[in-house]
């Protein structure tokens, strides 16, 4: 069994990954970190900052926000924890914090907990090698409280796709205009906030006369909680390093 510290434990997706862990015999959650958490009914200890947290653990899983990712970067490795970091929105600055970081403690980064969206993943980069000449077009859906866009998934998804490619391609946001004819050098990325929507991401391949779309939706919280506790399983005895979910498929 290991013990896990919860970043961002009374949120939304800490509350969801919290029931998941309690109830996962091979994990026990011995602290939570979250400032916005002062009626919580929680067991275990919640602290404001990471820095406060004095819990031995083995492990951290991290659903917070961007901007309470550096300080945690500085806790995990005065700790000597590994950490499971599932917050979206990285800066580039935070993005090579993190690297650095990882090189103290290991550090597993995805832009998607989910296993299916790792294999859509792996499908668009089959795709693209065979529908070289097809227009590609992302778009993602999400709940209308999500701050990030477009989403870090849409991010691996183009990424996936510019480097199966092989002519350079362009990120273009949406479009608006009179001047807006589509070039065949773009990726089109269009970003859908709405209700309770919790994640839907389509890759659009458009060519002569026919359409593939690979899509996945998730229906639950619960499959990004599951893939972050398989992935604080497999990184809790890791060196130091950068992991992802390739690592883990593998």
């Amino acid at each position: 069994m290991i013990k896990v510290i919860v970043h961002g434990c009374c949120g939304k997706m800490g509350q969801v990954l919290v029931n998941m862990l309690e109830s996962n015999p091979n994990t026990q959650v011995v602290a939570g970190i979250d400032k916005f958490c002062s009626n919580h009914k929680y067991d275990f200890p919640v602290f404001e900052k990471a820095s406060d947290c004095n819990v031995d653990a083995q492990v951290v899983i991290d659903f917070s926000h961007y901007s309470l990712v550096s300080p945690l970067l500085d806790f995990c490795k005065s700790s000597k924890l590994p950490l499971v970091l599932c917050t979206t929105g990285l800066s580039q600055d935070l993005e090579k914090e993190m690297v650095a970081a990882s090189k103290e403690v290991a550090i597993f980064k995805s832009g998607n907990m989910s296993l299916g969206i790792n294999l859509l993943i792996d499908l668009v980069k089959k795709a693209t090698a065979i529908l070289s000449d097809f227009d590609v077009e992302i778009i993602e859906k999400h709940h209308n409280k999500k701050v990030d866009s477009p989403s870090g998934t849409a991010f691996m998804i183009a990424n996936a796709i510019k480097d199966s490619h092989k002519d350079e391609k362009e990120l273009i946001y949406g479009r608006y205009g009179n001047n807006t004819k589509r070039e065949s050098k773009e990726i089109g990325i269009h970003a859908v906030r709405g209700g309770t929507i919790v994640g839907e991401h389509t890759a659009i391949y458009a060519g002569e006369d026919e359409i593939i779309e690979i899509k996945h939706a998730a229906s639950s919280k619960k499959v990004f909680a599951q893939g972050s506790i398989k992935a604080a399983l497999y990184i809790a005895n890791k060196e130091p390093g950068l992991y992802n979910m390739d690592d883990l498929l593998k």
